[in-house]
């Protein structure tokens, strides 16, 4: 008896050591012990308050400055004057849509163009997750070119995003060279790859809840590696890369019987385009009145209620309001502008135009989007909240959702 009690408590002693060294083999640990609280966030967030952002315990943003070789995020500008002057540290990522090694230079030229001027705190992020016709070697030349470039032009250092998957399945050991920014969710560690010995973000929740935020933002974990030794402000010296002329973005709204394959196939752009830049969860389902915006490049689409400018060297809001016969009110309101006399040159401008109700001479519908309350979209309309409320037969003001129809 004594005998066999002896063999258990060998092979449970055994069975301890080979767990212990296989969960430390496969530890993926931060680059250091101190360890900042981080959000990353987009247009998708619309309107972030930064003051309430920061005492909720958040003290690093990483920003969507850009993506492909034309689109600058339209709250990027905003979203970088705001955290700094609150007090964070800030970063930006672009989200490479490249199909060469040539435009990987291009758009890494973009990325540094578009950031320009500004004084990052954090390395520069290369977001590289769209991977639809390329082969892992072409997906890895695209991707140390991209690095590199940005890190010649711009004179700051780098950082790769990638998911737990395919730090492991796609991204060559080549690529280790460069720190990683690591999503892994529902873990209290990121799987390890045997590529990266650290991580130097961890990004573990997409569907966080921060105060001073609408709605879900990704939740990041980031250690003192993340920051830039040389925090002075970027001087390209590469090639400025204008956006495109021939990049149209249209505002959608979805009608009885459409899909998102249908709409792609239409508008001469894929499923996962439209997914990405709406904030799909469920590419199956979408919804009658759903706005999605999609950007295109065929110049004979102009069905769309909504355009955005890109503001020019002298353009003021008064004439841009008065050029498309709206006020400087419902600009300012539309993209969250809080001093009407500062607007930037390469700021996009959403302009919204009001749609008539075919059925209700005398009213015009508005289409309720992410983050609208009835107080803004009365102020947006010079009407008072009573009036929506009457007008619309609402029970309760302090509820309205996504895509509702309502008469102004």
């Amino acid at each position: 008896m004594e005998k066999i009690k002896l063999k258990l408590f060998f092979w449970m002693l055994l069975f301890c050591v080979i767990s212990f060294t296989f969960q430390y083999v496969n530890a993926f640990a931060p680059s250091s012990d101190v360890i900042y609280n981080g959000i990353d966030v987009s247009e998708f967030q619309g309107y972030i308050d930064y003051s309430r952002v920061r005492e909720a315990g958040i003290e690093v943003v990483y920003i969507r400055s850009s993506e492909g070789t034309s689109f600058v995020d339209p709250y990027f500008r905003m979203n970088y004057d705001n955290a700094k002057a609150n007090g964070l540290k800030v970063g930006f990522y672009h989200y490479v849509t490249s199909r060469s090694i040539e435009e990987a230079i291009v758009e890494a030229d973009f990325f540094v163009s578009v950031i320009e001027g500004t004084s990052p705190d954090c390395k520069l992020a290369m977001d590289f997750e769209y991977f639809n016709g390329l082969n892992n070697d072409e997906i890895n030349q695209i991707a140390e070119t991209f690095l590199s470039r940005v890190k010649e032009v711009s004179g700051k250092d780098v950082v790769i995003y990638s998911d737990a998957y395919n730090a492991e399945a796609t991204f060559e050991e080549s690529l280790a060279i460069y720190p990683i920014w690591v999503a892994d969710y529902f873990v209290d560690e990121p799987a390890s790859n045997g590529k990266w010995e650290y991580w130097v973000g961890f990004q573990y929740s997409d569907v966080g809840s921060i105060d001073g935020i609408n709605g879900n933002v990704d939740l990041d974990k980031f250690t003192e590696d993340i920051f830039l030794d040389n925090t002075g402000t970027i001087v390209n010296s590469g090639n400025d890369v204008e956006p495109s002329n021939d990049i149209n973005e249209i505002t959608v709204i979805v009608k009885s019987g459409d899909t998102l394959s249908a709409l792609a196939y239409q508008y001469g752009t894929t499923v996962q385009n439209i997914v990405n830049l709406n904030n799909i969860q469920n590419p199956n389902v979408i919804y009658i009145g759903q706005r999605i915006l999609i950007r295109t490049t065929n110049n004979a689409i102009s069905n769309s209620d909504t355009k955005v400018y890109i503001v020019k060297y002298g353009d003021t809001l008064n004439a841009i309001a008065r050029k498309y016969n709206v006020t400087v009110q419902s600009i300012a309101i539309e993209n969250h502008i809080t001093n009407p006399n500062y607007i930037y040159v390469g700021q996009r401008l959403i302009i919204e135009d009001v749609r008539y109700d075919r059925h209700e001479t005398g009213h015009s519908i508005y289409v309720v989007r992410p983050g609208d309350t009835l107080s803004q979209i009365a102020l947006r309309y010079g009407v008072t909240v009573d009036y929506l409320v009457n007008l619309n037969s609402i029970m309760n003001p302090n509820l309205i959702y996504v895509g509702e129809n309502l008469r102004v």
